[in-house]
């Protein structure tokens, strides 16, 4: 007879019983399974997504059918089992691990618990399931990391695992560069065993939340918390006067922690004050019992609106948030002598990441400071961050930041969010506190994509041949700066393409509205200007009469010619070669296909500090290794240890990556720019070229703790530099990409041939490869956060993201030159540029298909938003 464990206290409320995985619980509270699962019963595998049936991250099996944990209630399981990644069979578990791991399934992981119980539960039902089968049996599971493929491959694997046509080999990776090495986080990812921020559970816990505006803009006249105060279980109420520096910002301290009395909101993501209880419950309660009063006022919700002459200043200094002019030649001379002219304005929407992991930390009193387990892309910037808020820039080691698992961010974490009121909190109460987003707050808070308006013209000679380029791009930047300035000058940099040609003349302007922060998304302002650039390429080839697949041929930098920046482009420069592997497929279908090319930086540039960082510790016989580098899915950690075997001959079981913490990983720089493969990468290099120097005459036992360590810094010149030739950055990537429609416009296949030097981890890059065109084709198609009056008007579940069900074939490419540059062995990065050409490739297989130019994203009259028959 099975134990009944009772949970909770017992009450004058209907017993309820529950079975979990083998056991039977009586409890008296009726509430989602998610909720009963993650907080009384400890189950941290069942991901807390969205708590909106909508991504998928809480699934589980009520019976053998897959469900989604948040929208089940106790009361309606009607007896029925509930099994958890905990509870499958020994024989399911090791299938899945092994399969997922070589297939490549994970990247930031948080998706892959639940993808796992969808997949056994389709097996379960069909144990020779299709592709088809699978992808239907995962739709109701978002992942934002993989494109689905490889997800979809792993679960083909399992299955043929289970049934015995396949067996599990358990042959060690080979840790070297070019191997399609095991991620190192895989194992603990898949069934849910790792630890992301909101599965820490700490001794004394508090919680806390914000309370926010109701309204984009308006006066805050009054906020009294004295009722909340009287709760009981409230510890206190935290209020901009507790805030020793209120305003922080990742580049412009343009951001408060909470607005004051007699300021105004600048968007729906402002904060009051953060309330802190001893429970969730409680805390929900005191959050409702906060008074305030507002004045609501009218938004500024456009470009256009915040450049008026009478508008309403956002900020002391107005609603120009940031510009940038760049030029070279005489672009409008080069205009005037062209044969041809095409000549467009553009319109790219607001973007949402999207990512599966809402933003979480939990602080905690360390020493004489705080310590912040913090969901993020750089543990020192956090630290610095939050050090400007402590008044502590002196004394920045007081705070130590910690990454567990970051469950995906691509440019959305990089600013701060839950970070600064824990801490503040932490350390005020000096007791642990944990602070995170609901979906609805994470889609109001974090910054987006930003919208882009921009007139883009170019011009070329009889043959094809471009002579000069001009454009003026605006971004709407919302309510605080974020990452404007940068993101605007890459959208200028890059706007110009990867050609030979050197008139250029571009402006960029960035202004302040009402509307949802805009900052850092994967692509970096390039997916906006690529998409208008790439776009009047095809037209400009209409005119010539030769195809876009010849123009772009004509006129595709090559090594040691000149981009229109001034840099030389290096010897391992390959968009030739990437335009050569996609020409046939792109002649064969040329009245159904689009093609596009990009370029991307890879590491900062642009004159700043961009420094990678490694240290090696001997312990006995095997290595740790210490950098700040912050994987959020891309998989930084196995690509460090790739060069790290292939530097030292050591095998994959004798390197350890550590997690970074800034007490002891050294600072590598942020996770942006597509730069961690190149910089950290050679640093990482560097450092183990000293351990193998040592291991020539000496056994890792006997270098016992030592310790090795290596910075990398190679300086590069600041925009508008006086130089005639210019490294604006290290190195850049290549693409080209082939978009195939069938007759009713609908996406077929995807062919993305990237160059991004060596391929460090084949596997790996494919996976980032068919996640980035994924995205790219949702960006394109179907994803549009519509804003009325400056308020977000979308859920997670219906801003159209894709799903398994909507994805073509994805055939990733991998150029190879042997001539690469002498850094990382070649390396260069491959995360933003593979969300870059997609979309104009989309615009251009729309446009051979029926002839009509799209302008706007995401595009009208398709066969995903079908308002008039597409007509060839």
């Amino acid at each position: 007879m099975t134990e009944t464990i009772r949970i909770g206290d017992k009450n004058d409320s209907k017993a309820l019983f529950v079975r979990v995985n083998g056991k039977v619980y009586e409890t008296y509270e009726d509430k989602t399974l998610l909720r009963f699962l993650r907080d009384d019963l400890k189950l941290t595998s069942v991901k807390d997504g969205c708590s909106q049936g909508a991504c998928g991250t809480c699934t589980v099996l009520v019976g053998d059918a897959s469900k989604k944990a948040c929208v089940v209630r106790l009361s309606k399981l009607n007896d029925q089992e509930v099994i958890t990644s905990e509870g499958l069979k020994d024989e399911e578990k090791e299938a899945f691990t092994y399969a997922f791991t070589k297939a490549g399934a994970v990247q930031c992981g948080f998706c892959i618990p639940g993808m796992v119980m969808s997949g056994v539960s389709v097996i379960r039902s069909n144990p020779n399931p299709t592709e088809d089968d699978i992808r239907k049996g995962i739709r109701g599971n978002i992942c934002r990391c993989t494109g689905y493929k490889k997800i979809v491959e792993g679960i083909m694997l399992a299955s043929a695992i289970l049934r015995g046509d396949e067996k599990i080999n358990y042959e060690e990776s080979e840790a070297l560069v070019g191997a399609r090495a095991d991620r190192i986080d895989a194992h603990d990812k898949i069934l849910g065993t790792g630890i992301y921020a909101d599965d820490i559970e700490l001794d004394n816990m508090l919680y806390g939340s914000c309370v926010r505006t109701k309204y984009p803009r308006a006066k805050l006249l009054k906020l009294d918390p004295s009722k909340a105060l009287e709760l009981d279980g409230v510890v206190g109420v935290l209020t901009a006067k507790d805030v020793p520096v209120n305003l922080i910002g990742h580049i412009q301290r343009d951001w408060p922690v909470f607005i004051d009395v007699g300021e105004e909101t600048k968007s729906l993501a402002d904060a009051f004050c953060f309330v802190v209880a001893e429970d969730e419950k409680t805390l929900e309660k005191a959050k409702k019992l906060v008074e305030v009063e507002l004045e609501e006022l009218k938004p500024v919700s456009t470009i256009e609106e915040a450049m008026a002459e009478d508008a309403p200043k956002i900020h002391p200094d107005g609603n120009l948030c940031q510009k940038r002019h760049v030029s070279r030649g005489d672009a409008k001379k080069a205009l005037e002598n062209s044969k041809y002219i095409a000549s467009f304005t553009y319109k790219t929407p607001l973007g949402e990441h999207a990512y599966l992991e809402p933003e979480c930390c939990v602080a905690e009193p360390y020493k004489d400071g705080v310590r912040v387990y913090s969901s993020d892309q750089s543990v020192y910037d956090t630290r610095r961050e939050l050090s400007i808020m402590f008044n502590w820039e002196d004394t920045p080691e007081r705070i130590v930041v910690v990454n567990p698992f970051v469950g995906g961010a691509f440019g959305g974490k990089e600013d701060m969010s839950v970070q600064p009121p824990a801490a503040l909190a932490a350390y005020l109460y000096q007791r642990p506190v944990k602070h995170k987003f609901t979906r609805d707050e994470s889609l109001r808070w974090h910054p987006k994509r930003h919208p882009m308006e921009g007139r883009f013209t170019i011009g070329c000679d009889e043959n094809g041949i471009f002579q000069g380029m001009e454009c003026e791009i605006y971004f709407d930047t919302g309510a605080y700066a974020s990452l404007c300035g940068p993101v605007l000058e890459r959208a200028c940099t890059h706007s110009v393409g990867p050609y030979n040609y050197q008139n250029t003349d571009i402006k960029g302007f960035g202004y302040y509205t009402n509307n949802p922060p805009s900052g850092a998304f994967r692509g970096f302002g390039v997916c906006q200007s690529n998409f208008a650039m790439e776009s009047n390429i095809n037209i400009l080839a209409e005119k010539v009469g030769i195809s876009p697949w010849e123009i772009r041929y004509r006129n595709a930098i090559k090594p040691g010619e000149v981009l229109p920046n001034g840099q030389i482009a290096d010897r391992s420069t390959a968009l030739v070669e990437c335009l050569e592997a996609v020409k046939d497929i792109y002649e064969e279908n040329k009245d159904h296909a689009g093609i596009a090319v990009a370029m991307k930086n890879a590491g900062v540039g642009v004159g700043l500090k961009d420094i990678g960082r490694v240290k090696i510790v001997v312990d006995g016989d095997m290595v740790k290794v210490y950098s700040g580098a912050t994987c959020i899915g891309q998989g930084v950690g196995t690509i460090i240890l790739q060069m790290i075997g292939k530097a030292t001959s050591l095998p994959y079981h004798k390197i350890k990556i550590m997690p970074p913490n800034t007490l002891t990983s050294p600072d590598s720089g942020t996770t942006s720019g597509s730069r961690h493969t190149l910089i950290t990468g050679e640093a990482a290099k560097k450092c183990a070229e000293k351990l193998a120097k040592d291991l020539e005459n000496h056994s890792l036992e006997e270098l016992d703790k030592k310790e090795y360590f290596y910075e990398y810094d190679d300086p590069t010149d600041p925009l508008g530099s006086d130089k005639p030739n210019p490294k604006s950055h290290l190195a850049y990537g290549f693409a080209a990409h082939v978009v195939v429609l069938d007759d009713n416009g609908k996406v077929t296949d995807v062919y993305a041939a990237h160059d991004s030097g060596k391929v460090v981890n084949p596997t790996t890059i494919e996976g980032q490869i068919e996640g980035g065109v994924v995205m790219s084709l949702g960006y394109a198609l179907t994803e549009d956060l519509k804003l009325k009056d400056s308020v977000i008007k979308a859920k997670y579940g219906n801003m159209g993201l894709w799903r398994s069900t909507d994805t073509p074939r994805i055939h990733p490419i991998l150029i190879e030159k042997e001539e690469l540059l002498d850094l990382a062995y070649g390396a260069k990065g491959i995360g933003e540029i593979a969300t870059i050409p997609t979309a104009p490739a989309v615009q251009g297989a729309y446009y051979a298909l029926d002839g009509d130019l799209r302008l706007e994203l995401p595009l009208r009259d398709t066969f995903y938003k079908k308002t008039k028959k597409i007509e060839k």
